[in-house]
């Protein structure tokens, strides 16, 4: 695992000048078994049946009837059982990360250990290589393991930071999530409730499955207390740890592998759960509890707790009754917490991977490249009207666009396929333009209006308006996306500065942030409400399934409106992209210019995100590649990376139709997983970089 470079170590709970709260050391390990207890007889007392907290206590000392006890053995007890063991699992995971990497900010999930795990059983669901619950934890260990050597590989092995640790950790997870999602859509027979499971739910728990992880548990934590003194002394440097003859390597090495196995026991229980790891040793450090021999078992104590009292306050406050996962709540109240770190980070100067790239080698003929991407883009098109379940031939294709052919085929060529087709063109283009002028304005390779978490901000304003006004007309949606893209937008870019500027690794960091919490905000609205599962799946994930001439609409009106107002931002764009001083010397009022043609870049990924969902990484792709085609300048990059997105989309579109007729992969699932490989490339690439 990658450890922090000498000079920028970032240790857990030293983002910046971290209060202690008023509670102690014993204040805090006392108050966690309390409140443990607490909400473990709250958990087993809450439930659909009529079944009481007085009828479980009663049955406890010799009475009650057998109804009691079924509800109690068969419903609540494995409930409760999986919380605790999954809780303390990823806090004494969370907790050996961090302090072994020495990053606050690092976690199972963070570090795409969880969701490597979660990916490796999920292919195991979807092959049938069924082994039982303890080889089920070997599986997803190794997966774990691989995620984790894959971050380790990215953020530049032993030279990587602790910024671009948890970039590239995020990145992996998002990649690693993509993948899973497709088999799941994929293989949804063979996967059955993932979607519960893989959002971390307590209600797949197995008493069983439980207690074969509790031995593992009980190891786990014995061994991280085994290494308690190596890891207090790892905590003050490693040149200071090794010159007290602590074998560093060996000790980060044993608690990574030690986090891992925790991290594999807890989604084998209970799916991937994230911001347990990471919220309950920081309660517990800012309680005081420093030396880990007390810190491990408080944590322990914590995560148990908080996993208990989030799959509880997932079934109170659901609004329609309906299953919430409890991995929904802990990203609700987690990625708050990781925005909050984030923000402390200590500002570094830019790694190499985080600056714009000026473009190398001879520029490419404009007119003749921008003619050949819309003939690509017409050759898919019209590649997307002749493939899917019913095959169109080719010849016919332009008399059944005039009007003429076959009537049955003509209904499916204008009536299904154009229109769906032409709004994965227009949403593919408004999002690149999107992401280039954001990457233009910030002088950032990696912002993208997903990482930034608009494309978050934007989805659960039009799901907040989907679920709590259903009644309101269709119109509505685009300004409620609107809002919330531009809701998200503000909040990470006002947590990005910092004293007066914003550092582009703290930027996507806190977007991600953004995102997550977004992202968890969405998902406990689809969940809650009366949606069904694969629908809310198939729209999370950003889809152009079924999108008509009312779609295409919406996002012709966003065009049309955009397009004059970004020919006339041009020149300001290329002044922008020079930095801060060479505009102002121009005369050029750059906060307002930064702000307007910002808000244009929401508007228009707004507009795409209320139509199609969230989809990932359009944004970042699209203008990269373009600017590698025809330069940095805003009157080539913009319109080469509108027909870029749009012809991704569109091939996205195509190939998430036709691979598993009549099923359909989503778009967005596809865009995503080719956009997140080119990101993590992007982290890496900054490392080999002079």
């Amino acid at each position: 695992m990658t450890r922090p470079s000498t000079g920028t170590s970032t240790g857990p709970g030293r983002t910046g000048s971290a209060r202690r709260l008023p509670a102690g050391p014993a204040a805090v390990v006392v108050g966690g078994v309390l409140a443990l207890l607490l909400v473990t007889l709250a958990h087993l007392g809450y439930g659909r049946s009529d079944v009481g907290l007085g009828d479980l206590l009663r049955l406890l000392v010799g009475g009650g009837d057998a109804g009691t006890r079924s509800v109690l053995v068969g419903g609540r007890l494995p409930r409760t059982l999986a919380g605790l063991v999954a809780g303390a699992a990823l806090a004494v995971a969370g907790c050996l990360l961090q302090s072994s990497v020495r990053n606050a900010l690092a976690s199972p999930d963070t570090l795409g250990v969880t969701a490597g795990g979660y990916l490796a059983v999920t292919v195991t669901a979807v092959t049938g290589f069924s082994l039982g619950d303890a080889p089920r934890g070997a599986v997803a260990f190794a997966g774990g393991l691989l995620a984790a050597a894959l971050v380790h590989a990215v953020a530049g092995g032993a030279r990587g930071r602790p910024a671009h640790l948890v970039l590239a950790g995020m990145s992996v997870m998002l990649a690693l999530t993509s993948v899973t999602a497709v088999l799941v859509v994929l293989f949804q027979e063979e996967t059955g409730a993932v979607f519960f499971w893989g959002h971390g739910s307590l209600a797949v728990a197995d008493s069983g499955r439980s207690l074969t992880v509790l031995p593992v548990l009980g190891a786990g934590l014995l061994g991280g207390v085994l290494l308690s003194r190596s890891l207090d002394i790892l905590g003050t440097g490693d040149e200071t740890a090794r010159g007290l003859g602590v074998r560093v390597g060996r000790v980060r090495l044993t608690a990574v592998v030690l986090s891992v196995v925790l991290t594999a026991c807890a989604v084998t229980v209970t799916g991937p759960i994230g911001f347990v790891g990471l919220a309950a040793p920081h309660l517990v450090r800012l309680a005081g509890v420093r030396r880990h021999a007390a810190l491990l078992p408080s944590a322990a104590v914590w995560g148990a707790t908080l996993l208990l009292a989030a799959d509880l306050l997932a079934r109170v406050t659901s609004p329609t009754g309906n299953e919430v996962p409890a991995g929904v709540v802990t990203a609700l109240f987690g990625a708050p917490l990781f925005l909050w770190l984030a923000r402390r980070l200590p500002a570094e100067p830019a790694a190499p991977g985080t600056v714009m790239p000026g473009r190398r080698g001879r520029r490419l003929p404009y007119p003749p490249l921008l003619a050949g991407g819309v003939a690509l883009l017409c050759a898919l098109l019209a590649g997307g009207l002749v493939l899917g379940d019913i095959a169109v031939p080719l010849p016919e294709l332009p008399r059944l666009l005039t009007g003429g052919g076959d009537e049955l085929l003509r209904g499916v060529v204008l009536e299904y396929r154009l229109p769906r087709l032409l709004v994965a063109a227009l949403a593919g283009a408004l999002l690149a333009v999107g992401g280039g002028i954001v990457q233009t304005v910030s002088r950032n390779p990696l912002a993208d209006l997903t990482v930034m978490g608009v494309s978050g901000g934007a989805g659960f304003g039009a799901a907040l308006v989907l679920v709590a006004l259903p009644a309101v007309p269709y119109a509505v949606l685009p300004f409620a996306a609107l809002l919330g893209g531009t809701a998200a937008f503000a909040l990470t870019y006002g947590l990005s500065v910092r004293e007066g500027s914003v550092a582009p690794e703290r930027l996507v960091l806190v977007g991600i942030g953004t995102f997550a919490l977004t992202t968890a905000a969405t998902n406990y609205l689809v969940t809650g409400a009366r949606f069904q599962v694969t629908q809310a799946l198939t729209w999370l994930s950003g889809s152009t399934y079924a999108r008509d001439a009312t779609d295409l609409s919406v996002l012709a009106a966003a065009a049309v409106v955009g397009v004059p107002l970004l020919v006339v931002a041009f020149r300001r764009l290329d002044l922008l992209a020079l930095g801060e001083d060479t505009p102002r010397s121009l005369g050029l009022p750059l906060e307002r210019t930064r702000l307007a043609v910002l808000v244009l870049a929401v508007a228009l990924a707004a507009a795409a995100v209320a139509v199609v969902g969230t989809v990932a990484f359009v944004g970042l792709v699209a203008p990269h590649a373009a600017r590698m085609l025809v330069g940095s300048r805003a009157h080539r990059l913009l319109p080469t990376a509108a027909l870029l997105g749009a012809a991704l989309m569109v091939a996205a579109d195509t190939v998430g139709r036709t691979a598993i007729a009549p099923a359909e992969i989503p778009s967005g699932l596809l865009a995503a997983l080719i956009g997140t490989p080119y990101f993590v490339w992007q982290l890496h690439r900054g490392h080999k970089s002079p």
